[in-house]
């Protein structure tokens, strides 16, 4: 269930002459609350509740606003009011990080989603079921139970690791925060830590993925590096912070060295999807997806599946565009197989 605060931000209050864009002050929204309760009008009543969601979500109180939003949804269906329209799927665009936390995080927005996503089966699979329960939370923690939100990656560079965390924010309409590891790894025993749990802490009240890219800087072994005693003190906060995380955001790491992190990490996360170079049933599906506009309705497609094999999942995509913009470039509407050859054999011999 997600919350888009741009959603309601135009609702208009009528009793109390709002200021510009339908915002109103605190004091305003509870004016407006008592008179239209005295006054029954349970429409209008609820209209402004949602602006004060909407106020809330725009302050980066994010559990605050969901939940709200969540008892509107209820009171609208006991009351047998319509839901109002909203667009599919809902983005949540919280406060940018302000202070400290800008130097930690970086926020995007991804527009990808799970079927721009070209894996494996299982993997697809295992995807689609984090997405269910994320989406379903509220109904597994009514019966005890925790939703996937804590998932370790692992594969070579360039198997979608990076693409997924993008994939699933866009599909769960969340904002990605990609940790900033120059601003959280420091000289300084101590600081990392600290700053490690200043990104924790965000995750309360800021919801969204939080990707932590090349994982083993952070959770590497504690007998591994020349510095062990900080480098124990890292990853000892890092695991105690994981586990004690109780917010409602999605927390994903990746790793290209799977060998260098700690055993104990692996018990700590819901999930542990493992990537690896495409097979020929993915090669096909990556390069037919990538050329759907650019390629003839009866393009020859064995040479270039079988010539691609070794390549990475970024590889191949890398080599499906290069072999549209030769067409492109060359005033043709079509690829050939020309092109598309030449494309993987050139990111071929650039590997070695």
């Amino acid at each position: 269930m997600n919350f888009d605060q741009d959603r309601y931000a135009g609702t208009t209050v009528n009793p109390l002459n709002p200021s510009p864009g339908g915002i109103m002050s605190t004091a305003n929204h509870v004016l407006a609350l008592i008179k239209s309760h005295l006054s029954g009008d349970d429409e209008q009543f609820l209209s402004v509740a949602l602006q004060v969601a909407a106020r809330e979500a725009r302050a980066g109180h994010a559990n605050v606003a969901q939940e709200l939003r969540k008892l509107i949804d209820q009171a609208r269906a006991q009351d047998g009011l319509p839901r109002p329209e909203t667009p599919s799927p809902i983005a949540f665009r919280p406060t940018p990080p302000k202070g400290e936390l800008a130097s930690l995080l970086s926020v995007s927005h991804p527009r990808q989603r799970l079927k721009d996503l070209v894996v494996e089966d299982s993997a697809e699979r295992r995807l689609a079921r984090i997405v269910h329960e994320y989406a379903q939370q509220d109904q597994l923690r009514s019966h005890g139970l925790s939703p996937r939100r804590k998932i370790l990656m692992i594969g070579p560079p360039g198997s979608g690791k990076t693409m997924t965390a993008h994939a699933l924010a866009g599909e769960l309409g969340l904002p990605l925060m990609t940790l900033l590891l120059e601003g959280v790894i420091t000289k300084f025993m101590g600081e990392t830590a600290s700053k490690l749990r200043t990104v924790f802490e965000a995750m309360a009240t800021m919801r969204g993925v939080y990707f932590f890219d090349e994982f083993d800087a952070i959770g590497a072994r504690r007998s591994a590096g020349n510095d062990v005693g900080e480098i124990r003190r890292v990853l000892n906060s890092f695991l105690q912070l994981l586990e004690k995380d109780e917010s409602t955001s999605l927390i994903m790491a990746a790793t290209n060295h799977p060998e260098l992190l700690d055993p104990a990490l692996f018990r700590r996360f819901d999930d542990v999807l493992e990537y690896g170079l495409p097979d020929e049933a993915v090669i096909a599906r990556i390069l037919k997806v990538r050329l759907a506009r650019f390629s003839p309705p009866r393009f020859a497609w064995s040479p270039a599946i079988q010539a691609a094999a070794g390549l990475s999942h970024a590889e191949i995509t890398r080599a499906a565009d290069e072999a549209a913009k030769s067409a492109v470039l060359s005033n043709r509407p079509k690829i050939s197989s020309k092109d598309l050859l030449e494309a993987i054999a050139e990111r071929k011999l650039a590997q070695q």
